[in-house]
């Protein structure tokens, strides 16, 4: 399939390397062999270039694991000329354009739209945050999916499958991309180094990454920010990718272990004012008790469970400074009584 797509030397190939862009986009995959881990959807993708049928595709997980990436590099081989990229792929996210008038309008008209002769008889949408879209939305993208099965497929993209609808799911081959291991974010990152010249220990690179919790993208975009560094130790990493050092954590860890009320207050009030987000406060609390010797399991059973509801409710949008107090002292009533 993609021997029919060569196009003229005189033509615009698709190569945006440039010196100044992020390195999150320089070093995008630029083909299918490029991208890391995921070789189940990779060895589908590879069938398809190679001349097989192309279905509708979703593609979901978490952050950072190559599901955008995975699309565009497979496009960009499918259609590796500009002018044909352009007039038969359409990149939409669905969290900025969600509502059932751009599924009307835009996706509608690019879907009807004829293919002209030569080459691969299809369009592709590519469909970024799909779970963002309203119910009604995705009613009517089904709809387009089943009239233009002939000259147009779909990838959809998300995080959470829950949030697409099943009539759109049982349309589609389903590829779930899991949290990408160390080491492959390691080989990945350990390139990028050495292609830009960053002087960052081994030790160093394995905490941005742990920071980053499997999310490349974030890895990558924590890295360039800390380059400019000539000497990148533990606190700066841990200063640019926001989380607690140590001392501040083991700071609110012991006025828990008090029973005075202003001494949490107070040291509550620190790391609001220091600017760090109240889920990271909950993880590093997690990683501080899972340890301590005071409490008992059944107790720390109790914490991690209310750990859980808080940070569902400020995934719901609450106010942060009182569900962290609100933690801090049923952690403090937990102490008083070990």
């Amino acid at each position: 399939m993609n021997s029919l797509m060569n196009g003229t030397e005189q033509e615009q190939t698709l190569n945006d390397e440039d010196s100044s862009v992020p390195w999150v986009e320089k070093y995008r995959p630029r083909r299918v062999d490029d991208l890391v881990y995921q070789r189940e959807i990779v060895d589908v993708l590879k069938k398809v270039l190679e001349g097989a049928e192309l279905p509708n595709i979703l593609l979901y997980g978490p952050p950072g694991t190559g599901k955008t990436s995975t699309a565009v590099a497979f496009c960009r081989q499918l259609f590796p000329v500009y002018k044909l990229y352009r007039d038969r792929v359409l990149e939409l996210n669905a969290s900025d354009e969600r509502g059932i008038h751009v599924v009307r309008t835009r996706i509608k008209e690019f879907a009807h739209r004829a293919v002209p002769k030569g080459g691969t008889p299809l369009k592709i949408i590519i469909l970024d945050e799909a779970d963002a879209m309203t119910n009604a939305a995705q009613a009517a993208l089904r709809r387009i999916i089943e009239k233009n099965s002939k000259t147009t497929r779909f990838i959809l993209i998300c995080n959470y499958i829950s949030r697409i609808i099943d009539p759109l799911t049982s349309r589609c081959a389903k590829f779930r991309f899991k949290p990408l291991p160390m080491e492959s974010q390691m080989e990945r990152l350990r390139y990028i180094c050495e292609n830009e010249g960053v002087n960052i220990s081994e030790d160093s690179l394995a905490m941005l990454i742990s920071f980053c919790e499997g999310d490349l993208r974030r890895s990558i975009n924590y890295l360039q920010s800390l380059a400019f560094r000539h000497n990148i130790t533990t606190d700066f990493i841990i200063s640019t990718t926001g989380q607690i050092i140590e001392k501040d954590i083991r700071q609110l860890v012991l006025a828990c272990h008090s029973s005075d009320t202003n001494r949490l207050l107070d040291a509550s009030d620190y790391l609001r004012r220091c600017g760090y987000a109240g889920r990271i406060v909950i993880a590093r609390l997690f990683d501080q008790l899972v340890d301590d010797d005071t409490l008992k399991e059944i107790e720390k059973s109790a914490i991690f469970e209310k750990m859980a509801v808080i940070e569902g409710r400020l995934l719901d949008g609450s106010d942060e400074y009182i569900q962290i107090m609100d933690l801090l002292f049923v952690i403090q009533s937990y102490f008083s009584h070990s």
